[in-house]
């Protein structure tokens, strides 16, 4: 693997997960069941100057978005494995076009956004066809769940020999041991950096 060093800026994007309203703001699904953790909530705040300095390089920011698909009742589709995680979900929520299915105010607007209905950002979604159509090669994740969703989409991009970048402390899980212990197994499969480290990296490649 090169170095993220070595990266063509303008074809990198700065890919985020589950960074919507649903999961984060107090009015979203998880919000309103008290469900939440400080380190997820102060995340925004964290990786939005990345994506600026990124921005200014040529790059790109994408938003990969959990979404629960509405039947013809409204009724999402809830795997049974999450609806016995998370009994709480219910219509309305993680739906299309949504607020609660919609980017933090802290992140909007992103360069492209992609619908996702598994942990993957690229199981079953448009990512790969936009990379394509964009000229993008390599992609900095951060968002959530860091066992969940981050992880599933960097094993995924590595098993697709997509270059990324694992953001450290840019992703976060509900507990903290959960955290470190994916971190420490996903060494193999991603170049890993705390936000301090790809923002001077970004400064010093103006």
């Amino acid at each position: 693997m090169s170095t993220p060093q070595d990266w063509d800026l303008t074809r990198t994007a700065l890919l985020t997960i589950d960074l919507q309203n649903d999961f984060i703001h107090a009015e979203g699904a998880y919000g309103r069941a008290g469900q939440g953790a400080q380190a997820i909530a102060d995340l925004p705040d964290r990786i939005a100057p990345l994506i600026k300095a990124l921005r200014a390089q040529g790059g790109h920011y994408i938003s990969a978005q959990f979404t629960l698909v509405p039947d013809g009742k409204g009724n999402p589709l809830i795997a049974p494995h999450l609806k016995k995680l998370r009994p709480f979900l219910t219509k309305g929520d993680f739906a299309p076009g949504s607020f609660g299915n919609q980017l933090v105010d802290t992140l909007y607007p992103a360069d492209f956004v992609i619908e996702k209905v598994a942990y993957s950002a690229l199981y079953q979604t448009r990512l790969e066809y936009i990379m394509r159509a964009a000229g993008i090669d390599n992609l900095i994740v951060g968002g959530i769940v860091t066992n969940g969703g981050v992880a599933s989409t960097l094993r995924d991009a590595h098993l697709r020999n997509i270059e990324t970048v694992m953001l450290t402390d840019g992703c976060a899980a509900f507990r903290d041991d959960v955290h470190d212990a994916t971190i420490l197994s996903l060494g193999t499969v991603t170049h890993q950096m705390d936000c301090a480290a790809v923002q001077s990296w970004l400064e010093e490649a103006a």
